[in-house]
């Protein structure tokens, strides 16, 4: 799983052929000498943690509006789902304000 991760994101700055070699060339009996990087491909959150991240990202993109700037640029780095286990209640919809 490391090795697959490493060699799906290696850029050549944060992750390089070396992290790759080191995974690659482990030894369980050798003292740690490398950080190795994890970048996960997506990032679930339950509704107590997720709420209010969804609620910050909404804040960050209408500041990006009243600066002036363009708000698809506030997105996350991974794919994020939230999972929500109780009822919702939806105020409103389909309008530019929900």
């Amino acid at each position: 799983m490391l090795l697959e991760n490493l060699l799906r994101t290696e850029d050549g700055a944060n992750i390089t052929a070396d992290h790759i070699n080191a995974v690659a060339q482990w030894d369980e009996n050798a003292q740690p000498d490398t950080e190795i990087q994890f970048t996960p491909g997506r990032v679930i959150m339950q509704d107590f943690t997720g709420v209010p991240v969804v609620v910050d990202l909404a804040t960050m993109r209408e500041a990006m509006v009243d600066l002036g700037g363009d708000p698809s640029r506030i997105n996350p780095l991974a794919p994020a789902e939230l999972v929500i286990d109780h009822s919702v209640i939806i105020d409103v919809f389909g309008r530019a304000d929900a």
